[in-house]
């Protein structure tokens, strides 16, 4: 029994060692474990399979600005709500036009109420419309003056990405010279923000 025993805490023990130099051995180019990029890539590839090569190509296009546009606006919002909680307080969010506050309310409640619905459901900010946060920024011009070059530079981006923005989200597919505009105003907003 003991020596059953002294086996299995060996294996366990070299298991864990390997375990923990698993990075040593990938930032080498050692290929440890599988290759998860392969198996999402995979996986895509199957459930996209019984569709057309176009409509594919077409999706995954809108797939990468989906992308880009989702990491700038919760960039957005997380500027938002880091430049207030420090400038405003912990209460910060009482301080933002009301009508605002309210319509990010009413969708979490709602969201709450769709128990099937999972995701997080704990912040406001995350409820309100794209539009709405260049409002909120604007509101509070006095916290983003010195970070902003001007309020008409920020609606004109704002305004454009939001269109492009939604036409994404309800699938439409946008021409390839509005993704250049797209990755354009990102690009410039974060040469000028520093996100």
């Amino acid at each position: 029994m003991a020596d059953r025993t002294r086996h299995l805490r060996d294996f366990l023990f070299r298991g864990l060692m390997f375990e923990s130099e698993t990075d040593a051995f990938q930032r080498a180019g050692i290929q440890v474990g599988a290759e998860v990029g392969q198996a999402e890539e995979r996986l895509l590839s199957e459930a996209l399979a019984p569709f057309s090569v176009q409509r594919r190509n077409r999706a995954l296009e809108m797939a990468r600005l989906y992308a880009v546009l989702h990491c700038f606006e919760n960039e957005v919002r997380n500027l938002i709500r880091e430049t207030l909680q420090e400038k405003e307080g912990a209460d910060w969010l009482d301080k933002v036009p009301i009508k605002i506050k309210q319509f990010g309310e009413q969708r979490q409640a709602d969201a709450i109420k769709d128990s099937w619905l999972e995701g997080e459901k704990q912040d406001v900010l995350g409820f309100v419309d794209f539009g709405h946060l260049a409002s909120i920024i604007v509101d509070k011009w006095q916290h983003f003056e010195d970070l902003i070059p001007s309020q008409h530079w920020l609606k004109q981006r704002m305004d454009e990405m939001e269109k492009a923005r939604n036409f994404i989200a309800h699938n439409r597919t946008l021409l390839p010279s509005e993704f250049q505009r797209m990755y354009m105003y990102i690009a410039d907003w974060n040469r000028v923000i520093g996100l």
